[in-house]
């Protein structure tokens, strides 16, 4: 089994916790590596020492997200379903966990906003997370759902439904602010994420009831 890869240390993590931060919030081009050397508390310096520059220190980024989804949905890995719904099952847990994770404040704070910015610019970055990351995740969903309602996996149909899906949980991420606001969440924590859960995985319930084949 191949090993997942070890969390960043010492100062080559602060230095990536920085880029992700200045590099969503302010983008690449006009991030400058002074600011992100003093946001980490080291030098200049550093940057190329462990990452031969910022443009190293982008890369480590893109690592490092990729890093911390892997370690999130790799929790909840299964063997392949046998059954439709051991399918529905794995496909439920993945939504619940997705979401705790994206809607509750947290890690993924800093990697959404890094994502966005690498989307938006069509970056260099996108290329590597879509194949290390985006492609994979979502082929496991359309493998799973193949499973659960007997559509052909890679189908248009079930592509598109996956993303629908995903998307569903990326919204109370990308809209969190506008979601608090109108639920009158301070901030939403654990209750609040898995009263969105409950709702998305009744969601999804409806839709495999739909798109099952008999």
């Amino acid at each position: 089994m191949e090993q997942p890869p070890k969390a960043p240390e010492g100062t080559a993590a602060d230095l990536i916790r920085a880029g992700l931060h200045l590099f969503g919030q302010k983008g690449f081009a006009a991030t400058s590596t002074r600011e992100i050397a003093a946001s980490a508390g080291t030098n200049v310096a550093s940057i190329a020492y462990h990452f031969g520059g910022k443009d190293g220190l982008r890369q480590a980024c893109g690592a490092e997200v990729v890093r911390q989804i892997g370690a999130v949905l790799g929790a909840i890995d299964a063997p392949a379903a046998k059954s439709a719904d051991a399918a529905a099952a794995q496909l439920e847990l993945m939504l619940r966990t997705m979401v705790r994770f994206l809607v509750t404040p947290g890690d993924a704070d800093s990697l959404i906003p890094f994502m966005l910015r690498e989307v938006t610019e069509d970056g260099p970055i996108l290329d590597a997370v879509y194949s290390a990351m985006f492609e994979p995740m979502h082929r496991r969903f359309c493998a799973l759902w193949s499973a659960a309602t007997g559509q052909e996996a890679d189908s248009a149909r079930t592509r598109l439904t996956v993303f629908s899906l995903i998307g569903q949980v990326l919204y109370f991420r990308i809209g969190r602010p506008i979601v608090s606001r109108r639920m009158n969440w301070s901030s939403p924590g654990r209750a609040e994420a898995d009263e969105v859960a409950e709702l998305l995985v009744a969601n999804l319930r409806s839709i495999l009831e739909r798109e099952r084949l008999t």
